[in-house]
């Protein structure tokens, strides 16, 4: 794949923007990710602003819950955009792993995101 995927963050008020910070300042890498929040919009325009974000790249888009209107304006995107994919219940350990691992195809960075996500999910 010649170009690297987008991570865009999706998700209610600041939270997008904390974790994008936060991935940022772990990772000392910038620019992979670009944080939405769903403040002040409707389903259409949090779609509208995951459209700006994503702007015709391939994507990964990463949504705080898997409903409500962040989700639903990501998956009515992904729809019709063949190289966007969204991956649910978004937390700082998939964030970090993407950031290393976004030369991959949307299907596989979309994969590599949930697993890893779901892997940092304990009861110890």
């Amino acid at each position: 794949m010649s170009e690297e995927l987008r991570g865009i963050v999706v998700a209610h008020g600041a939270l997008a923007q904390a974790l994008v910070d936060e991935a940022e300042r772990i990772s000392g890498q910038s620019g992979v990710f670009v944080a939405v929040s769903n403040t002040g919009g409707s389903r259409e325009e949090i779609e509208a602003r995951i459209q700006a974000a994503v702007a015709g790249h391939p994507s990964v888009v990463f949504v705080d819950m898997p409903c409500g209107s962040c989700f639903f304006a990501a998956m009515h995107l992904a729809r019709v955009a063949p190289d966007v994919k969204v991956v649910t219940g978004v937390n700082l350990p998939m964030l970090l792993d993407f950031v290393y691992n976004h030369a991959l195809p949307p299907d596989q960075g979309a994969e590599r995101a949930a697993v890893k996500g779901h892997d940092a999910i304990r009861k110890p």
